[in-house]
């Protein structure tokens, strides 16, 4: 990584009672300190999906609790990190094309894809955020997404792709240290093991090349942010090192950092 070009993240995100997680929580205040403090941060949620392609709030909307039936305590937090308009204006500029804009949700804020994590990693919230959506799951396509706003590392803004290694909700467990079954084990190495390799093109077609594909991701949201991440660190390759490994209620909570070789 030079000097002035933030990594890229792909972080699994956890539902709100990773709150609960002390070992997660410690896992993400360690990763955000042992790299270059951001100047913007932009989040591509697995929770948020729109074509045309939209950016969250820059007027102070409140955090969106995309979920149900937990506790109050959960409803309760807050996460009020300044705006960031100049942000929305550069992934504006660097999106746009002839008869394609990017839109302002102003009326839409974090989502949990989003503030669950920077609760534990940035906890003073006195960092810009902005939150992108994501047009398709395709994922050539989100790929040169990410290839596109790869200019934005160079002026201190931390791309972060947030979504889940593995998710199935049918294969969750109850208890959070209970063993993962064999289909999240197996996806988990098979990823582990193609990123550390760097191979772009098993990764692209991961449906075909992943074993348990279909019971890891039944519908590939919480995948698909890995792709913007792997765009964005493309001219560093693929080269990645986990930052945290291990599983959650049987999911696969591994998360990468991208940079320079």
């Amino acid at each position: 990584m030079t000097a002035d070009q933030l990594p890229v993240l792909f972080l699994s995100h956890g539902a709100p009672p990773l709150a609960d997680d002390a070992e997660w929580t410690a896992q993400l205040s360690r990763w955000s300190a042992q790299i270059p403090r951001p100047e913007r941060i932009l989040m591509i949620s697995a929770h948020s999906e729109s074509a045309p392609i939209a950016v969250s709030s820059t007027t102070g909307a409140p955090l969106v609790y995309d979920f149900w039936g937990f506790p109050s305590k959960y409803y309760d937090v807050r996460y009020d990190a300044p705006a960031a308009p100049g942000l929305a204006g550069d992934v504006s500029t660097l999106l746009a094309s002839p008869g394609r804009s990017v839109l302002r949700a102003e009326d839409r804020g974090l989502d949990h894809g989003a503030y669950v994590p920077l609760v534990e990693m940035y906890p003073d919230a006195d960092i810009p955020v902005l939150q992108l959506s994501m047009p398709t799951l395709e994922p050539t396509e989100l790929y040169e997404l990410g290839r596109k706003l790869a200019p934005l590392r160079e002026d201190g803004t931390l791309i972060v792709g947030s979504g889940f290694t593995t998710h199935n909700l049918s294969m969750m467990q109850p208890d959070p240290a209970a063993a993962p079954s064999s289909a999240m084990t197996e996806f988990d190495h098979w990823a582990a093991e193609t990123m550390e390799r760097g191979d772009l093109d098993a990764l692209l077609d991961f449906g075909s090349t992943a074993p348990a594909a279909q019971l890891a991701h039944p519908r590939t949201e919480h995948w698909a942010p890995l792709y913007v991440a792997l765009g964005a660190a493309a001219s560093d390759g693929t080269r990645s090192h986990t930052a945290i490994d291990g599983f959650w209620h049987g999911l696969s909570k591994r998360s990468w950092q991208l940079d320079a070789a």
